[in-house]
This record gives C-alpha cells, structure tokens and sequence, in this order.
C-alpha cells in the first residue's frame, strides 16, 4: 500500500468521526437538491410554452388554416421574444411573419417589439396552472414520504436513508435532462420528493445528533442552509443560461456529475451498508404534532416559504406577459433573493442564538410579508431586485432561526431523538412548496398576479405574532423532573430562558454548595 493510499484511507476513518466532515456531506446534499429543485425554474414554463406552440405551429397558422409542415420551418419562437422566421423548403426565400400575416423581408431576423410579447391569453394563463402542479408535485410527494422516514431514520439510523436520498435524487436528474413530454417531467419531479424526503430529514438529524450544544448546533444548522442557499442561489441562472446557449439537457447533465461526486463520498465516510439506530426511543411522531410550540415553529417555515414558492412558476409568467423578458431574465430574477437567503443563514445562524431565535423569525415573517406586497410594484426586472431580495433575507432569518428551535423542543420536552421532528419540519417546508405553487398558479389565473402576492403578504405578517410564543417555552413536566436530576449518570443539561444558555447539572450543584 503506497503512502498516499494510506493516508487517504486514514483520512476517510478519522472522517467517519469528525463532525465537520459530517457538516460537509449534508451541505452537498441540500446544495445539489436545491439546484435541481430551482434549476427547473426557468427552464420548465419556456420549454412547456415552446413544445406547446410549436406543436401547435406546425400544423396550424394563426388564422387556424392547415399548413404544410415541410414547406416552412420555424427558427425562433414566441417565447423568445423575437419575431417569428420561416424558411421555404422549395425557393429558400425568408418570410417575416407580423401578427399573423407574412411580408417579405431580407432579414434573417429582428427583435421584437412588445406587441409581439405573450399576451394574458387562455394559453398563457394556462401555463399557470400546468406549471403550479408540476412544481406542487415534488413537494407533495415529499410531503406524503415524510412521515416514514422520520420514524424510519429512528429504527436504522440516518446514513442508509442519506445514501437512498443520493440514489432516487441521481434518477430524477436524469430524468429531467432526457424527458421531452409533460408526463414524463411530472414524473421525474415527483420522484425528486422522495430523494429530497430521505437527505433532508436524515441530514439535519444527522447534524442534530452530533452537535448537542444549542449555539454550535444553530451555527452548524446555518452553515447547511448556506448549502440550501446556494442551491437555490445558482439554479435559476446556471438553468436558464445553459437552457439558453446550451439545451434543456446540459444543466442536468453537470447536476448528474456532481450528484455522483456525493454518492461517492457518502459511501467512503459515512458507511451507509450498516444500520445505525438510535439508542433511545424517540417521541412519537403524532405525540410531537400535538406540541403547540413546535406547530408554531413548523407553520413559521411553511408560510415564509409559501412566499417564494408561489413566485416560482407566477413571477416568469407574469415577467413574459408584463415586461416582455427574456429567457435568460426569468433566472436572473430569482438572483437577489438566493444572494440574500445565503447572506441571511449565515449571519442568523450565529446572531439569532444571541438576539433569541423568536424574535429573529417574527422579524422575519413581518420582512417577508412586507417584501411580498411590494413585487407587483416592480415595472422591469430592476424594479424586482429590492423586493426580491428582502424576501430572501427574511426567509434566510426565520429559517436559521426555526431549524434550530425545532431541535431545542424536542430536547427541552421530549425525547432527543431527531428524526421525527425534522420530518415535521420537512413536512412543513413542502406544505408551502405544494400548497404554494398548486394554489398560486390557479388564483394567478383567476384574480392576478398581484393580488396573489396581497394574499401571502398579508398571511405572513398576520402570522408573525405567533412566534412570540417561542420565547420562552416551558419544559413538560416529566421533562423537567429529568433534567433536575443530578443524580441521573448521563450529564444533562438544563436550559435557562431568559439568558437562552446552557447550565449543566454538576455547575448547579457546585454554585449551591458555595
């Protein structure tokens, strides 16, 4: 065995210990999630729009009178926001076509002017719809997995569903870069559910488990959010710029190389052929849904990201039919509030222990409320930034801040088993990314886009005084009688609220006998 053989084999044991390697693995995870969840975000309603039409194009003209497909041949689409060209087959010749009617024109092709831009007719509002329920589809799966593998990761531990999660996610990507019909992307979303259940619900209990001390668990918690972050940071334009300049398949083939670099490293560090249960019994999962203070924790997730979930599909539909915008536009749209959402988990993940994590989530959900109202106000793509951008920041803030406080609850009322509290925590983030998307796109259609956005703004600060309530949340009673025996052998810890540290029993003990 060579000497660099030896020390990588050395590396990946102390890795299987190390908390930090650990942290890196389930950072990969989300980040590559998150990029297949929002790479698809400009790419799926243009490319739906574009097989559409030209289906449509190629049999029929605008006054509805059959053409023949070998005759003319379209070289740009609607959606492009560019005049339409055909080509003769027989004499070659280049025909302009202007609302329908074709006049001769030598050039091989102009910009178009806004009246070439999709309008708000029944095929565009369309879109809405069919776009709301394909996005919908992956949260609502993961939705329905959740509750199994919450309670699942407590029986054979967190790595073998991590391991799953890499597989079915591995799947989905390929699935999306070669489907060509709306059936077939439907179904590679779907699948996306059940991977993002098995990596997000096992990771972050993963982390939970091995960062016991609150603030290091919050930091930890942050730094893969900021993986989540930058998923959703880079999807949109790495899609829309690839989808552009390179094809629908390019940006999921990348996504597929580095979904295996993970799978590889899964394998060497974390061992995922043995089970690893836990060695308690954790809470049952119904027990911890009737907890008051973790609903208030999990509805702060969901509605603060109903908000960017309903903008997904809305906002690039909404940007083709009011600004005229461009492909790679409906990408770049997204760009501020990814930014702000990985500026937001890193900052809060260490600054919301200390200013108390409730207050950082009800500023959080009044910012996110307010920022929502303000995007139908935005008259071209620059007028989006600031709203954008303090809709991601605010949900970054009650993200670090909740992620945490759901592991606080369960420590300080119930069990310490991680499982299925983030499984709830995972349910509530896909209630907002399914109801969001499924709901947003048909009340887009049926009232508008701004009010649409009125609606969730208004629901998310009405809801923000909730979190008030996490302030000080009392431990149960038979909790409580744990934590206050210091004779018990395992070193506990007792949780003082107003100055939101740690005390160990063994410290009470000694500043008594002084």
């Amino acid at each position: 065995m060579s000497v660099t053989e030896f020390t990588l084999l050395r590396w990946l044991r102390e890795g299987r210990q190390s908390r930090k390697l650990i942290l890196l693995i389930v950072f990969i995870a989300l980040l590559l999630d998150n990029m297949l969840l929002t790479v698809v975000v400009p790419i799926i309603p243009s490319y739906l729009y574009t097989i559409t039409h030209d289906s449509n194009d190629s049999n029929h003209d605008d006054q509805g009178h059959t053409t023949v497909s070998s005759g003319f041949q379209s070289i740009f689409s609607y959606f492009d926001n560019t005049t339409v060209i055909t080509v003769n087959a027989t004499d070659r010749s280049l025909q302009q076509w202007s609302g329908g009617t074709p006049t001769s024109s030598p050039a091989a092709f102009t910009t178009a002017d806004p009246s070439d831009c999709p309008k708000a007719d029944s095929s565009l509002l369309n879109e809405n719809v069919k776009v709301g329920l394909l996005f919908a589809s992956k949260a609502t799966v993961q939705l329905l997995t959740n509750p199994f593998i919450g309670p699942l990761t407590n029986r054979i531990g967190y790595q073998i569903p991590m391991f799953a999660g890499f597989c079915i996610m591995f799947i989905s990507t390929i699935m999306f870069a070669f489907s060509g019909t709306y059936a077939l992307l439907f179904i590679a979303r779907s699948l996306q559910g059940i991977g993002s259940s098995c990596s997000s619900v096992a990771g972050m209990g993963m982390l939970a488990s091995v960062y016991t001390n609150d603030e290091e668990r919050g930091n930890a918690m942050g730094i893969a959010l900021g993986g989540l972050a930058m998923g959703v940071l880079v999807g949109p334009p790495f899609g829309s710029i690839l989808y552009e300049f390179v094809g629908k398949t390019a940006p999921f083939i990348v996504l597929a190389v580095l979904v295996l670099f993970d799978g590889a490293l899964q394998l060497f560090v974390l061992q995922p052929s043995r089970a690893q249960p836990e060695s308690q019994t954790g809470t049952p999962l119904l027990d911890l849904i009737r907890d008051p203070y973790i609903l208030i924790a999990a509805g702060s997730i969901c509605f603060a990201n109903m908000a960017i979930a309903m903008l997904e599909p809305a906002l690039p539909i909404w940007m083709m039919e009011t600004m005229c915008s461009r492909k790679w536009q409906l990408g770049v749209a997204f760009l501020p509030a990814s930014i702000s959402y990985l500026i937001g988990t890193n900052i809060f993940g260490v600054l919301a222990h200390k200013m108390g994590r409730w207050l950082c989530a009800f500023i959080g959900m009044m910012v996110v409320g307010i920022s929502i109202l303000c995007v139908p106000f935005a008259k071209n793509i620059y007028g989006l930034i600031a709203p954008t951008f303090g809709v991601g920041f605010a949900i970054g803030m009650v993200d670090s801040s909740m992620m945490p406080i759901m592991g606080y609850l369960v420590d300080l009322r119930h069990v310490s088993v991680y499982g299925s509290v983030y499984a709830i925590a995972d349910v509530a983030f896909c209630m907002g990314f399914a109801f969001g998307p499924s709901v947003g796109g048909a009340i887009a259609k049926s009232i508008g886009f701004p009010w649409l956005m009125t609606i969730i703004g208004i629901v998310d600060i009405l809801f923000s005084p909730l979190c008030l309530f996490l302030r000080s949340p009392p431990a149960k009673e038979e909790k409580m009688a744990i934590l206050m025996d210091h004779s018990c052998p395992i070193k506990t810890k007792m949780y003082t609220q107003n100055s939101q540290s740690y005390y160990t029993g063994e410290e009470e003990e000694s500043e008594s006998d002084e």
